[in-house]
C-alpha cells in the first residue's frame, strides 16, 4: 500500500532535513566574506528566501530532465557533491570533538583529518552492516542537533533581554573589519547556501504525500520561512556573546558561544554539535549510497556499484565507493574551501535547471504541470544565479575552475558510456574487461577485508540467505558462494 504523509509530517521532514551540520560551520564564513554582522545577517535572510524560490521552481518541473544533463548531475555528484559534503561535516565532527583540549590555539590538523577518517570509517562500516543500525544512529543522533540549536536560541533571547545587543544595533551592526568587495559578497552566500541544502529533498517524496500538488507548495512555504527564522536567530545569539573578531577567530563558533555563557556546563556544546554532525556523516552515506546504487542500476555508474551483500541487502561497493571518495576530499581540512567548491557546482546545476524550465514554458506551453507558478520567480533566481556564479568565479577562479572542469569531464564519460547505444565489440569487451578487473579486484579485497574483520569481531552472521531471484536487483549479483555464505 502507497504511504501518505500529511503536511504537518511533510513540512516536520523537511526542516529535519535542511537543518544539519551546517549552522555550526557556516556563521564564521558567511561574517568573514561579508564584512559586517548586519550584511551577514541579510545573506542569511536572502539565502533562506532564494532557497525557497529555487525550491518552488523544482516543485514545478519534478523529474523532467534526464539525458546529459541528469547524467552531469550524477556525475559531479558522486565525484565532488557528496563526497565534499561528507568530508565537510566529517571535519566538523573532529573540530568540535578536539577544540575543547585545545582552548589556546587550533587542533593539529593531522590530528582533524584522522578523526574525521575515524569517523567516516566507523559509520562506513556501520551501514555496510546493517541498514537497521544506520537508521537507528540516525534517530539518536538528530537530538544532538536540535539539543545544540536549542540551547544556542535560548541564550540569545536571554542575552537580549540583558541588554547584550551592542552588535545589533543599526548604527554598529554594518561597522566594517575590511572593505566591502562583491566577490567576496557572492562567496558568502556559497556558505549561507551550505546550510540550506537539502531544499529539494520533497522532490524525491511526492509520490508519497496526501495531495501532493497542494501541499507541497504550502509545506515550502512553511518549512523554509522556519529554518530561516531559526538559523537567523542562532546566528543573532552568536552575536550577543562575542565580537565579529573573537567569531572570526574561533575555530568552533558554538563552542566559543557555550565557553562564553555556559560556564561549567559549557561542555554541553562540543557534544550537542559533534552528535549532529555524527548523525549527519550517517545520513549523507546513507544516502549518497543509494543514489550511486541507483545510478548504476540505470546504467550510469560502473555495474559494479549496483551490487549488494546477499544476506544483509546494504549496497557494500556503493558505500565504500563514497567513502573512499570522501577520504580523498580529507586531503585538506579547510572546511570553507570545500564549501565555495561544492556550493559553486551546486548552484550551477540549479541555475541550468531553472533555466530550462523556462524554456519548457516557452517551447511547450501546453505541457501537463501540477504545480506551476509565476515566471517571475525563475527570472528573479537566474538573476541572483548569475550574480553568484560570475563573482565567485572571480574570486575563487582556481576552487570554482576545478569543480566546472570536474563536471565538463561528464560530457564525455556520458556520449561514450551512455549516449552511444551501437558500440563496436570491441570496444565493449575492452571496457568491461578494464573495469571489471580494477573494480572486482578492488571491491573484492575490500569486501573480504570486511568479512573478515566481522568475523574476527565476534558478530555472528544471519542463519538466513536470500533468494536472488527474489529481487530483481539481486540478480545482477557477482557472488553468491563462499564469500557471503553464512559459517
Amino acid at each position: 500500500t502507497a504511504v501518505n504523509i500529511p503536511i504537518i509530517q511533510t513540512t516536520e521532514a523537511h526542516i529535519c532535513n535542511i537543518i544539519g551540520s551546517g549552522i555550526f560551520v557556516s556563521p564564521k564564513g558567511v561574517l568573514e566574506n561579508a564584512g559586517s554582522v548586519g550584511l551577514a545577517i541579510i545573506v542569511w535572510v536572502v539565502t533562506g528566501g532564494i532557497t525557497a524560490i529555487g525550491a518552488l521552481c523544482y516543485a514545478e518541473l519534478g523529474d523532467i530532465f534526464g539525458g546529459l544533463a541528469g547524467f552531469l548531475r550524477l556525475w559531479i555528484a558522486v565525484l565532488v557533491i557528496y563526497p565534499t559534503n561528507q568530508a565537510v561535516i566529517a571535519l566538523t565532527f573532529a573540530n568540535y570533538i578536539l577544540q575543547p583540549l585545545f582552548p589556546s590555539c587550533l587542533p593539529p590538523d593531522t590530528a582533524l583529518r584522522l578523526l574525521a577518517a575515524v569517523c567516516l570509517l566507523l559509520l562506513t562500516w556501520v551501514n555496510c552492516f546493517s541498514v537497521r543500525w544506520a537508521t537507528r544512529v540516525q534517530d539518536i543522533f538528530t537530538a544532538g542537533k536540535l539539543l545544540a540549536l536549542g540551547l544556542i536560541i535560548i541564550m540569545g533571547i536571554v542575552q537580549i533581554c540583558k541588554g547584550h545587543y551592542y552588535w545589533l544595533e543599526p548604527v554598529h551592526a554594518f561597522e566594517t573589519f575590511r572593505d566591502y568587495e562583491v566577490g567576496l559578497i557572492a562567496l558568502s552566500f556559497l556558505q549561507g547556501s551550505f546550510a540550506y541544502g537539502g531544499w529539494n529533498f520533497l522532490n524525491y517524496v511526492t509520490e508519497e504525500l496526501v495531495d501532493p500538488y497542494r501541499n507541497l507548495p504550502r509545506a515550502i512555504f512553511i518549512s523554509i520561512p522556519l529554518v530561516t527564522f531559526v538559523y537567523v536567530f542562532a546566528n543573532i545569539a552568536y552575536i550577543t556573546a562575542m565580537s565579529p573578531q573573537e567569531l572570526l577567530a574561533s575555530n568552533a563558533v558554538a563552542v566559543t558561544f557555550g565557553e562564553k555563557l555556559l560556564g561549567v556546563m559549557s561542555w554541553i556544546m562540543p557534544i550537542s554539535v559533534a552528535l549532529s554532525t555524527f548523525g549527519g556523516v550517517n545520513g549523507s552515506l546513507f544516502t549518497s549510497s543509494r543514489l550511486f546504487f541507483a545510478g548504476a542500476r540505470e546504467g550510469h555508474l560502473p555495474r559494479l556499484l549496483a551490487m549488494i551483500h546477499v544476506n544483509r541487502c546494504t549496497p557494500i561497493p556503493a558505500l565504500l565507493f563514497t567513502c573512499v571518495s570522501t577520504l580523498l576530499m580529507m586531503c585538506t581540512s579547510d572546511i570553507y574551501t570545500l564549501i565555495n567548491y561544492v556550493g559553486f557546482i551546486n548552484y550551477l546545476f540549479y541555475g541550468v535547471t531553472v533555466a530550462g524550465q523556462i524554456v519548457l514554458r516557452i517551447k511547450q506551453p501546453d505541457l501537463k504541470r501540477p504545480i506551476k507558478i509565476s515566471l517571475v520567480w525563475p527570472v528573479i533566481y537566474l538573476l541572483f544565479w548569475g550574480f553568484l556564479l560570475i563573482f565567485s568565479l572571480y574570486s575563487e577562479p582556481l576552487v570554482c575552475g576545478i569543480g566546472l572542469l570536474i563536471m565538463l569531464t561528464g560530457v564525455p564519460v556520458y556520449y561514450l558510456g551512455v549516449y552511444w547505444e551501437n558500440k563496436p565489440e570491441w570496444f565493449d569487451r575492452g571496457l568491461c574487461k578494464h573495469n571489471g578487473d580494477v573494480y572486482t579486484c578492488t571491491i573484492t579485497f575490500l569486501l573480504q577485508l570486511f568479512d573478515s574483520l566481522r568475523t574476527f569481531s565476534g558478530l555472528e552472521r544471519s542463519n538466513q540467505r536470500i533468494n536472488p531471484s527474489r529481487l530483481p536487483f539481486l540478480s545482477e549479483m557477482f557472488y553468491s558462494g563462499p564469500l557471503f555464505a553464512p559459517s
